[in-house]
């Protein structure tokens, strides 16, 4: 899967005490960055992860970009004693951005996935020129908006939203509103863990649904098997092309090994270490 840099963060201001969402809102955040965590490193090893905070006074960087998931709990941890104030969400990704620029791996693809669950203090402009910001330095965008999903709030999102992505793959906007399901559970059946090819819902589908869905499997009715299952095919794909390319050197160097140089049809040495090939008798004396 891809190599990526992921900064995650997190809302942590007074609206994520709300209990709408089993347990709280940040409680359910906690769930689901976990489940993402473990997506993008088991998706590829060298991938990395970072974790941050947007409530309170201000953002800040609880765990930098690490392949270490308890650096990433140790933050989440430190943050639930420190819930208040309201959202800063155009500085929290400024932040973000800006320690995604210092990664060690530059070929890891920079991508900002942000929570939100209260309301959106910053105005629409302001997030249109952020958004055309982090297009232009090539950052995708992905938001999870839960909570507070009034259409004030989708509204500035979206237009976020349209700027970032634009005609290329990344940058989603997934709103999931309560349910008797875990915030976790319905984040596993969205584009922003299964990627571009996520079914988009099951509304309005019938007869021979299953076939509308990649692998036979709804996510929405069975996220967790929908998640392995497309893993397991980025496995295989993976290696089938290390086998290819395995079996292409093998062929080109059977190539090369067989290959002659012009006037070696014959070995340069007989068996006896003497130089092969037609002997000349000119060194005899003629005794006729």
């Amino acid at each position: 899967m891809v190599l990526e840099a992921v900064m995650i963060v997190v809302d942590n201001s007074e609206s994520s005490r709300n209990g709408d969402y089993t347990p709280t809102r940040f409680e359910a955040q906690c769930d689901a960055i976990n489940i993402l965590f473990q997506n993008v490193i088991q998706g590829n090893p060298e991938s990395s992860v970072g974790l941050m905070s947007m409530g309170g006074k201000g953002p800040e960087v609880l765990a930098t970009l690490t392949v270490d998931q308890g650096k990433i709990l140790e933050g989440l941890h430190r943050t639930k004693k420190n819930i208040r104030g309201s959202a800063h969400l155009a500085t929290g990704i400024q932040v973000a951005h800006l320690a995604l620029k210092h990664r060690q791996n530059k070929s890891q693809r920079a991508r900002i996935v942000v929570f939100v669950c209260s309301p959106i203090e910053d105005i629409e402009s302001d997030l249109v020129k952020l958004a055309k910001k982090m297009k232009k330095a090539n950052t995708s965008v992905d938001f999870v908006l839960f909570g507070d999903i009034d259409e004030e709030n989708q509204k500035k999102l979206t237009a976020f939203n349209e700027i970032v992505k634009g005609s290329g793959q990344g940058s989603h906007l997934e709103v999931i509103p309560p349910s008797s399901k875990l915030l976790s559970d319905q984040l596993l059946a969205t584009p922003i863990l299964l990627g571009e090819n996520a079914s988009q819902g099951g509304a309005g589908a019938g007869g021979s649904a299953a076939e509308e869905f990649e692998f036979g499997v709804d996510p929405s009715a069975d996220p967790e098997l929908a998640l392995a299952l497309r893993m397991s095919m980025e496995e295989e794909k993976a290696r089938q092309e290390r086998a290819a390319r395995a079996e292409a050197e093998a062929a080109g160097q059977n190539t090369l090994e067989t290959v002659k140089e012009e006037n070696e049809s014959t070995p340069l040495l007989g068996k006896d270490g003497e130089p092969s090939g037609n002997k000349k008798d000119d060194d005899k004396m003629d005794t006729s």
